[in-house]
């Protein structure tokens, strides 16, 4: 070989990609200092890019606004970004992780895409054959960026291993089974088939923001289901020869028997999604004719950190829960039905309260979310541990607050109310149809009427409604005698203001994305405990509180249409008139 191609072939070895020029044409990097990047990028087989912000040489806040000025290109800040609402399924996960981009959106035949390096041709082609879409890029910050695509692109085998790899975390004094038929399940709990099932299902469930999961067997078929915004949507339909294996699975890391198919039973598992935050599971199993039905529910603890403003309450019903909640001592009662969103109600007002100087004390069937900082008792009916005598060992433990988890029966509303009365704050729930209602209820359960109206002080009823999908949501006429026939007033169709309906897009579930409350907010006033002290009716104090501005569960929805947050359709299908 001569001296020339020698020269040659070492000159193109150190030819620098369209980045490296840009940098070095920018004055962000010299030469030298950038060969010497790519040599050390092609000789660990890094990219370029991610060897230049490894090593320091450049920032990924500075060589994103370096290359935002020389390409052009808007520049974005990810983390202003809510990742939920990301588009899914346009682009494979597999180029999105070899390319670090992440589709931001989709306009006509164009799609809008999230990079670090606008120069990487490769990228641009690939995607452009891929989709068969244009390409409009936005410049990110190299880090940020490349955690949002680890944080979208894990799959489900990745997930198993991490679970596999002990990311459940087992309390072993809990988990012995001392079964006879123990050994002889061993082969059908480590099933590697069943196992991946399992796992994949989980992290589907937790990335469709599910919040139950249901295995149910039937004759001939198998199939498992997620409740989506309130709503079961039916996701596989596995072999029925799964059925066992899986349940066994399942009952194995819940701390169940699995020997014992006659019975229900229930359990927790945990979950490990990234490396700060774990995902608790609560798992019931039903025995049904064909085998065992088992359903998970997910219990994110961080739900409870939201905050009251994204439960959805509007300034005035906020304004009276926190001054209720501020108060020393007194009853605050939260109604609805069963998955209506009232544990995180609480817990939210519970996550306000929970101070150093404050002892709170919990008890609960079973606890649901856990918080540091507040003293949960789980309910045990057979061991004697009732919501009664948990209460009355409250009382000897010195509590500033007190949290029931439900009122079922007089005597636990009657230690209730004596904790009420001497200087507790109590918080609770109970199944009722909406506020005023919920005094009668306590009444027809033999509490004295002077006893509710010293001792309660606030009341909440709420619903959760669909909400709609900022994305695609579209205006729609509705007849005005429709509209007054829901609710409205003559006054309300004033023209400023137009319902909206679900459309769907590939960001949501048949144009509806996450849930928002409706609430009632009822103060118990002087007058309305005249009311309670008379035995008056439920209509009586309904109609003292709307004299008093507290709006009905339809009242409250309306308004959310009104706000354009959800459909008519979904406030008619959640509340009464």
């Amino acid at each position: 070989m001569s001296s020339a191609e020698t020269v040659n072939r070492d000159t193109a070895a150190i030819a620098l990609p369209g980045l490296g020029r840009a940098l070095v044409a920018a004055g962000k990097l010299g030469q030298k200092s950038a060969e010497d990047v790519y040599k050390k990028a092609l000789s660990g087989k890094n990219s370029f890019i991610g060897e230049l912000v490894g090593s320091g040489a450049v920032s990924a806040r500075d060589l994103a606004h370096t290359l935002s000025l020389t390409f052009a290109a808007p520049l974005i800040d990810l983390d202003a970004i809510d990742t939920q609402r990301l588009p899914k399924g346009i682009l494979d996960s597999k180029i999105c992780t070899d390319y670090r981009v992440v589709v931001l959106s989709k306009r006509g035949n164009r799609l809008i895409v999230a990079t670090a390096d606008p120069s990487d041709q490769g990228a641009n082609e690939k995607i452009k054959f891929s989709t068969q879409l244009g390409v409009d890029w936005v410049i990110a910050e190299f880090d940020k960026l490349s955690k949002l695509v680890d944080a979208a692109n894990t799959t489900a085998s990745e997930a198993m291993e991490d679970i596999i790899g002990g990311d459940f975390e087992f309390d072993e004094s809990a988990a012995e089974v001392e079964s006879e038929n123990t050994q002889a399940n061993t082969a059908e709990v480590e099933d590697a088939p069943v196992v991946r099932f399992l796992h994949k299902m989980l992290m589907d469930a937790f990335g469709m923001r599910a919040s139950d999961l249901h295995f149910e067997p039937y004759e001939h078929t198998y199939r498992v289901r997620f409740r989506i915004d309130g709503e079961l949507r039916e996701i596989a339909s596995p072999p029925i020869a799964i059925k066992d294996k899986l349940a066994s699975r399942i009952k194995v890391i819940s701390r169940m028997d699995i020997s014992e198919k006659r019975i229900p039973q229930d359990g927790r598992m945990k979950l490990k999604v990234g490396a700060d935050r774990v995902i608790d599971f609560r798992v019931s199993t039903l025995p049904t004719l064909f085998g065992e039905k088992i359903v998970i529910r997910i219990l994110d603890p961080s739900s409870a950190k939201l905050g009251i403003d994204a439960l959805g309450y509007e300034p005035v019903e906020k304004e009276r829960l926190l001054t209720a909640i501020g108060r020393p001592y007194g009853m605050i009662l939260v109604t609805g039905p069963t998955g209506s969103g009232k544990t995180v109600s609480l817990y939210t007002c519970l996550n306000l309260l929970n101070k150093p100087g404050v002892n709170i004390a919990t008890a609960e069937d079973p606890s649901e979310i856990n918080l540091p900082g507040v003293n949960q008792v789980n309910v045990n009916d057979k061991a004697g541990l009732t919501f009664a005598a948990a209460l009355k060992s409250f009382l000897r433990q010195d509590p500033d607050i007190i949290m029931v988890g439900e009122i079922r029966d007089l005597e636990t509303a009657d230690i209730s109310i004596k904790a009420a009365q001497t200087g507790h704050l109590v918080l609770s729930t109970l199944h009722t149809n909406d506020a005023p209602a919920t005094l009668t209820r306590m009444r027809n359960m033999g509490i004295a009427p002077f006893n509710i109206a010293s001792s309660v002080i606030l009341i909440t009823a709420q619903r959760l409604a669909r909400r709609l999908c900022l994305n695609c949501k579209a205006p729609t006429d509705v007849p005005a005698q429709t509209l007054i026939d829901a609710g409205f007033q003559e006054s309300d169709l004033d023209g400023s203001w137009h319902p909206y309906r679900p459309v769907g897009c590939s960001a949501c579930n048949n144009g509806y994305k996450g849930r928002l409350g409706i609430y009632q907010v009822m103060p118990i006033t002087e007058e309305i405990q005249k009311i309670i002290l008379a035995d008056g009716s439920a209509l009586e104090i309904a109609k003292q509180a709307e004299k008093e501005g507290v709006r009905s569960l339809r009242q409250s929805g309306l308004y959310k249409v009104k706000l354009g947050l959800t459909s008519l359709e979904e406030v008619l299908a959640v509340s009464n008139l």
